[in-house]
C-alpha cells in the first residue's frame, strides 16, 4: 500500500494539484464551504429527527427539501477531498487524525444506510410527531455527534503531532500511525 501511494502522490497531477498557487487553496476552501453546507443541512434535520427544531414541519416535507442540499454538497464535498488526499496521500495515510476522520466517516455512512433502509421505512406512521420515534431520535443523534468529531478530526489532519518523521514515538502511536521505520542493522 505504502509503495502505491508513493507512486500516486508523484504521479504528475498529484504534484501539481499540491505545488499549485492556485488550485490547492482553491479545493480546500471549496472543502470546508461544502463541508459547512453539508454540515448545517445535516444538523438541521438531525435537529428534526431529534424532536428539537421544526416540530410542526412533517418529517418527509422536511428531507424532501433538504436533501438535495445535503446529496449536492456532499458530492463536491467528497470530490475535493479525494482531490485533497490525491494531492499528498502518504501524508494523509500516515495521519493519526485522518485516519479517525475514515473511520468516522464510516461510521457517518452506515448511520446513513441504515436510517434510509430500516429505521426511515414507516415515516408514513410519525411523519408529523413533534417527537419522532427513539430509533429516528437514536439516528441523528448519532449523526450529530459522527459529524462533530469527523469535522474536529478533518480539522487536526493539519496539527500532526504524530508524523512518521517526528521520532521517537511510542510503538502505538507508529502502529496507528501506520508508520514504516527503518529496521536497525546493527544486529
Amino acid at each position: 500500500m505504502h509503495s502505491f501511494l508513493e507512486w500516486l502522490g508523484s504521479t504528475g497531477w498529484s504534484v501539481s494539484i499540491l505545488e499549485s498557487f492556485w488550485v490547492w487553496p482553491l479545493l480546500e476552501s471549496t472543502h470546508v464551504l461544502t463541508l459547512m453546507l453539508f454540515v448545517g443541512t445535516a444538523v438541521m434535520m438531525d435537529l428534526r429527527f431529534l424532536g428539537v427544531t421544526f416540530k410542526s414541519v412533517p418529517i418527509s416535507e422536511f428531507t424532501r427539501r433538504m436533501l438535495p442540499w445535503t446529496r449536492g454538497s456532499f458530492a463536491v464535498m467528497a470530490l475535493t477531498g479525494g482531490l485533497i488526499f490525491y494531492a499528498a496521500p502518504v501524508r494523509y495515510y500516515h495521519n493519526v487524525f485522518f485516519r479517525i476522520k475514515v473511520v468516522l466517516l464510516i461510521t457517518a455512512g452506515i448511520n446513513i444506510w441504515w436510517f434510509h433502509m430500516r429505521t426511515n421505512r414507516g415515516v408514513e406512521e410519525w411523519d408529523r410527531d413533534p417527537i419522532p420515534p427513539r430509533a429516528v431520535r437514536i439516528a441523528g443523534a448519532t449523526s450529530l455527534f459522527v459529524w462533530v468529531f469527523i469535522v474536529v478530526s478533518g480539522r487536526l489532519i493539519a496539527y500532526n503531532w504524530f508524523d512518521c518523521g517526528i521520532q521517537p514515538q511510542s510503538d502505538f502511536v507508529n502502529w496507528i500511525s501506520g508508520c514504516i521505520l527503518p529496521t536497525d542493522l546493527s544486529d
